[in-house]
């Protein structure tokens, strides 16, 4: 079965282009495209595509809307990538902490923006430490300490949500703790589920917006 992707962005210049270079890939189907976020809910439903790459800033219903939209109505819902010209950018970092899995640059290198589609349909959540680092600077939330304090980590936990916050994946977290990589993953996954988060992206920016990892 291709992956299946929704391009919604509000430039057809951007669409085209995104189109031309995953539909050059075998195993990737574009499956549908729109120029606003308010069209994404029925074309999701009619199309159910695998990813989502969606502007964050569109005329009508902006990336930030659509995403909390699509994740309160879409059952099962498809990963979304958004896709800025800018890193550093409140909408990005908007869109993150609204569910999005990821963002990619406009001026990413095709190579990139495949294996970027690829990361996030394999259920990875595409970060990049130092744009989020910019991003939470100055963002500390107290509900975002509770919520951290009322996780009660255990201190193998604590170490985990550290490293994913420096960006590491599974196996270079198993290497930093000498762990095992099933030995990892449960611990990932007892953090994201004490925070209450859908991927590791939600619970690096609890982390950074509860003081628990500095942005320095």
């Amino acid at each position: 079965m291709p992956l299946t992707v929704l391009l919604v962005d509000d430039e057809p210049l951007v669409r085209a282009g995104l189109r031309a270079i995953l539909q050059a890939q075998p195993d990737i189907e574009v499956t549908g495209e729109a120029a606003d976020g308010a069209a994404v809910i029925p074309l999701i439903r009619r199309r159910r595509p695998d990813v989502v790459m969606m502007d964050v800033r569109m005329p009508l219903l902006d990336g930030i809307e659509a995403t909390r939209a699509v994740l309160a109505a879409v059952p099962d819902p498809p990963k979304i990538l958004v896709i800025t010209t800018f890193e550093n950018d409140d909408y990005v970092y908007e869109a993150l902490r609204a569910g999005a899995n990821g963002f990619l640059l406009k001026r990413a290198h095709p190579s990139e923006v495949v294996h970027a589609l690829r990361l996030v349909a394999a259920g990875s959540s595409l970060l990049f430490p130092a744009a989020l680092r910019r991003m939470a600077a100055d963002r500390t939330d107290p509900r975002a300490r509770a919520l951290l304090e009322r996780a009660a980590l255990t201190g193998r936990e604590a170490e985990v949500l550290r490293l994913m916050a420096r960006g590491l994946s599974n196996a270079e977290i198993a290497a930093t703790l000498v762990l095992g990589t099933e030995t990892v993953k449960t611990h990932v996954s007892a953090v994201l589920g004490k925070l209450g988060a859908r991927d590791r992206t939600q619970a690096v920016i609890t982390a950074y917006e509860s003081g628990f990892v500095t942005p320095g």
